[in-house]
């Protein structure tokens, strides 16, 4: 099987979106004029940790299914020869 790309894109925006979420909390609050006062960091920074939190999550269980659809296969292999001997 190949790379879960799930993973690393779901690592990248979980980390993005940290540190904006991070900025846009702490950061100076009157660059936020221009935009009538919302606060697009915060906003879009946890729009993006929630989307990597998803994306690592299901990386993380497309790699535990296919690790036991890996061993339902070799144990399969293993009790077919045993069988034939």
């Amino acid at each position: 099987m190949g790379i879960d790309v799930r993973l690393p894109i779901g690592l990248m925006f979980t980390v993005f979106g940290a540190m904006m979420t991070v900025y846009g909390a702490f950061g100076s609050q009157a660059i936020y004029f221009r935009s009538l006062g919302v606060n697009i960091n915060m906003t879009w920074g946890i729009v993006m940790l929630a989307f990597g939190a998803v994306m690592l999550l299901l990386g993380w269980r497309g790699h535990r299914r296919a690790d036991s659809v890996a061993a339902r296969i070799a144990t399969d292999r293993h009790n077919r020869s045993s069988r034939s001997h």
